[in-house]
């Protein structure tokens, strides 16, 4: 379900299409995908504070968040379960 709902984000933060689908929890993010430059990441971190209702504070922003896809899962679900 989160998974799902990260996807839907990514693809609609970087106009992914079809490729957010195919995100698994070792897909590279940042440095793999041209379209998470640093004014997207600001979108997609706006996007999951308004869908999951969390508050992500500067010092929690690293490059090992948007690694890959399943540390953003890790991290959203952390946030979550706060």
């Amino acid at each position: 379900m989160l998974d799902q709902q990260l996807r839907a984000i990514l693809r609609d933060a970087l106009q992914l299409g079809e490729r957010a689908a195919r995100l698994e929890a070792d897909s590279a993010l940042l440095g793999a995908l041209p379209e998470l430059d640093s004014m997207a990441v600001v979108e997609v971190i706006t996007a999951l504070e308004d869908q999951f209702g969390i508050v992500v504070h500067d010092d929690e922003i690293s490059a090992d968040t948007f690694a890959t896809f399943g540390s953003l899962v890790h991290f959203v679900q952390g946030k979550v379960t706060q």
